[in-house]
């Protein structure tokens, strides 16, 4: 367990309260009023009278710049901050149909795919066909005319729906905005 904290100390590598050898110290009050340099006792003891802690947050300048803040709140708005800007990275869902598929069924797979453009993913409609299925492959375009035109609202085609052998296929991307 202390090595796991002492691990998590080396990561960090900001200097707060006693960890601050160099003295004098430029120091930047709570609120953003510059108190001025100061030895690093006295800006100190000001940081413990507040409440706060007293941050290194510009080690390279002469004198270093120490600010007093709630360094836990402070590490947690910069990981916060971190978490938002991850980006997400676009999948792509699939929904299988066939062309005598119902319309409850129809319109159940259409929610799904609703949610999955709402979630910024792309969605890719298949509808198979199978046996004597072929011979009626107006059936399979109208099916696929029908969820595209359910998906307009969230999403616009990526490109006209093809016949791929024994599948029409067409790929749904999320609108932007």
């Amino acid at each position: 367990m202390s090595r796991d904290r002492d691990r998590d100390q080396n990561r960090d590598q900001t200097r707060i309260n006693e960890k601050i050898r160099v003295s004098p110290i430029r120091v930047i009050a709570a609120d953003g009023e510059q108190l001025g340099v100061l030895p690093t006792d006295e800006a100190m003891s000001i940081a413990r009278e507040s409440g706060l802690d007293l941050v290194v947050v510009a080690p390279a300048a002469k004198p270093p710049v120490c600010r007093i803040m709630d360094y836990g709140k402070y590490k947690y708005q910069q990981s916060k901050k971190q978490h938002k800007n991850q980006s997400h990275h676009t999948k792509t869902k699939e929904i299988r149909l066939r062309p005598k598929t119902g319309d409850h069924d129809i319109e159940f797979k259409v929610k799904q795919a609703i949610g999955f453009l709402k979630h910024k993913d792309k969605v890719q409609i298949s509808i198979q066909f199978k046996g004597r299925e072929m011979a009626h492959v107006e059936e399979g375009h109208r099916v696929m005319a029908q969820v595209i035109e359910l998906l307009s609202e969230v999403g616009k085609p990526e490109s006209p729906p093809k016949q791929m052998g024994r599948r029409i296929m067409a790929t749904v991307s999320p609108k932007a905005g």
